[in-house]
């Protein structure tokens, strides 16, 4: 049998307005089940969510990892679209409680598997702890608020210095290009689904997932262009003329201004458009059968009028980064406070107790997979 596909996105970010969720779209409420992941730090469930995973993808199922933007080397979800099962870790700070409890939703309590008598043993160095991770992303946020003033700033110079009538020539080509054979489908409700692609975690802004939400894609629109130039406008519009067109899209916001656009999937139509200015550092060129057309903003901007900004640009830049940086820096250390947490609740867990609830809960899932014959071959 062969491997399903695997797809990873991040369904929340740490952004200039705090962590940012998309949790809701994870998976549609109307979902065949939904588990509902609960315990502390290092008791184990990125590690049972990933497991089952890994199992239905060894059983040619397409998978989604949920990664975590605060530690990129854990899950907050795992998703298997074809049977409409979602695994989501439901603690701080994405509180996840049932929506639907029996019928959809229901809690797999890891909690259940600990020596409490081990835990209240280092109760005051938890209390501790936690409040300092607490306090590191409150200056973590920080810092990517006052990153947001500055942006702001570089992006004024820019947007006065664009040529908006040539912009506007070029975009109108570019959505020809896309929608022009597109005929509407109104026969059904437009649908989007917002996650992030990419991610600012403690290892910096995390930009390599992106590859594997490209699989089906055969077209891409690739959109350059300075901070100002107006690339997020552009692929907002082309989101919105998706949804006007009733075309169902997958809409990946920016990691650091999450109302910001960063890409469009339309899989309908096997097409997407995307930002490739740094630090979006992808290159479409590593899938072969890909087919690529670039639009560069900053090609339309008055570099003679924007030549009287240079010493601001350079300033906003500088400044910029540093916040980035600071918060990244923060960030890293919340995870390094995390796990040293974690070593508290590891010692304490029955994970062989852990493992028989996994193998049952993916017995069950195996159950729900048997209620949709044929979903295999449509994946693949």
């Amino acid at each position: 049998m062969a491997q399903g596909k695997l797809r990873k996105v991040f369904p929340g970010g740490n952004t200039c307005e705090g962590f940012y969720s998309f949790y809701d779209y994870i998976i549609e409420p109307d979902a065949t089940r939904i588990f509902i992941v609960k315990g502390g730090p290092g008791v184990g469930k990125s590690t049972f969510m990933r497991k089952i995973g890994e199992a239905m993808l060894a059983r040619g199922y397409n998978v989604e990892y949920h990664c975590c933007s605060s530690d990129n080397d854990s899950l907050d979800a795992v998703v298997i679209p074809a049977i409409k099962v979602a695994l989501i870790d439901g603690t701080a700070p994405h509180i996840v409680d049932p929506k639907n409890p029996g019928a959809v939703d229901e809690i797999i309590h890891l909690g259940d598997f600990w020596d409490e008598a081990q835990m209240r043993a280092h109760k005051d160095e938890i209390l501790k702890a936690n409040a300092r991770v607490d306090r590191l992303y409150r200056i973590a946020y920080s810092a990517l608020r006052e990153a947001k003033v500055i942006r702001d700033e570089w992006e004024s110079y820019v947007s006065e210095c664009m040529h908006e009538s040539q912009v506007n020539r070029a975009v109108a080509g570019l959505l020809q290009a896309i929608f022009g054979g597109v005929a509407p489908r109104y026969d059904r409700p437009a649908r989007m689904r917002h996650l992030f692609a990419t991610a600012i975690t403690p290892d910096g802004i995390i930009t390599g997932h992106v590859e594997s939400l490209l699989q089906d894609v055969q077209q891409i629109y690739t959109l350059a262009g300075e901070p100002g130039s107006g690339v997020p406008q552009v692929l907002g519009r082309i989101a919105d003329l998706a949804h006007e067109k009733g075309l169902y899209a997958e809409v990946y916001h920016c990691p650091f201004n999450p109302r910001n656009i960063d890409l469009v999937i339309l899989p309908e139509i096997k097409v997407a458009a995307m930002n490739i200015q740094p630090p979006h550092s992808y290159d479409p060129s590593s899938l072969p059968d890909l087919t690529a057309m670039k639009l560069n903003l900053s090609s339309f901007i008055d570099r003679d009028k924007l030549a009287v900004y240079s010493h601001e640009l350079s300033s906003a830049a500088y400044r910029y980064q540093a916040c980035l940086d600071r918060a990244v820096a923060y960030i890293r250390q919340a995870k390094l406070t995390h796990d040293y947490i974690e070593k508290f609740y590891v010692p304490a867990m029955n994970f062989e107790a852990i493992n028989a609830k996994r193998q049952e809960i993916l017995q069950r899932i195996l159950n729900y997979a048997a209620e949709f014959p044929g979903v295999l071959e449509e994946a693949s």
